[in-house]
C-alpha cells in the first residue's frame, strides 16, 4: 500500500510541476473571471460526475468565498445543481442536452462558460459549448487527458498534464481553490464561529 500511496503522490507532484508551464492559461482564467465580476456578467460552470461536483464547488467558492469587501459579487450559475430540470431535460429529450438547454434559457453574447471535463470528450458539455460560442459567449474548458475535442472547441482551454481522470479531477478542484486565493491575495480565511 506505501507504495501505490507514494506513487500516486508522486505522480501529482509531477502534474503540478508540469502545470507551471501552463501559468498564462491560468492567469487568463482569472482575468476572464474578474473582468466578468466587474461587469456584471454571469458565469455558468457545468461538469459530468465528479466534475458536476467541483462545478458546484466552484460555484459556491466563487459565490461565497470569493467575496472581496467593496467590489462586485461574481454571479455564477452550476448548470449541475437545478435537479428537477437537469433530469426533466435528460428523460424528456436525451441526456445530451442537459447543459445546453438550460443556457438557451438565459446565455447572453457577455456571460462566460466553463466547461469542466478530464476526457474533453462529453457530448452534452460539447453541444453546450457549441451552443455557447454560437451565442458570443466566451467559453472555457478545464480538461486532462489530451484535452479531447473540449479543448479545440473552446476558446480557451486548461490541459491538466496527467491521464489519469482522477488525478486531473484532484488538479481541477485546486485550479478553483487557487483562482479563490489569488482573487483574493491569499487573504480568504473560513469563518470560526465561537461556542
Amino acid at each position: 500500500m506505501k507504495d501505490q500511496i507514494d506513487s500516486y503522490i508522486d505522480s501529482q507532484i509531477k502534474t503540478l510541476q508540469d502545470l507551471k508551464k501552463h501559468t498564462a492559461t491560468i492567469e487568463k482564467i482569472g482575468k476572464k473571471l474578474l473582468e466578468a465580476r466587474e461587469a456584471g456578467n454571469t458565469i455558468y460552470i457545468m461538469g459530468n460526475g465528479g466534475s458536476a461536483s467541483t462545478a458546484s464547488h466552484m460555484a459556491c467558492d466563487l459565490l461565497k468565498s470569493a467575496i472581496d469587501q467593496g467590489k462586485s459579487r461574481f454571479k455564477v450559475i452550476s448548470l449541475t445543481d437545478n435537479t428537477a430540470v437537469f433530469s426533466a431535460w435528460a428523460n424528456d429529450t436525451s441526456y445530451d442536452m442537459v447543459f445546453e438547454e438550460q443556457l438557451k434559457n438565459f446565455l447572453t453574447e457577455k456571460d462566460i462558460v466553463i466547461a469542466i471535463s478530464g476526457s474533453g470528450n462529453s457530448p452534452n458539455i460539447l453541444k453546450a459549448i457549441d451552443f455557447a460560442n454560437k451565442t458570443g459567449a466566451y467559453t472555457i474548458g478545464l480538461t486532462g487527458m489530451g484535452g479531447g475535442k473540449l479543448a479545440k472547441t473552446a476558446k480557451l482551454s486548461l490541459i491538466v498534464p496527467n491521464d489519469n481522470m482522477w488525478r486531473v479531477e484532484d488538479i481541477h478542484l485546486l485550479l478553483n481553490h487557487l483562482f479563490v486565493s489569488v482573487f483574493l491575495g491569499d487573504r480568504y480565511q473560513p469563518p470560526v464561529k465561537s461556542k
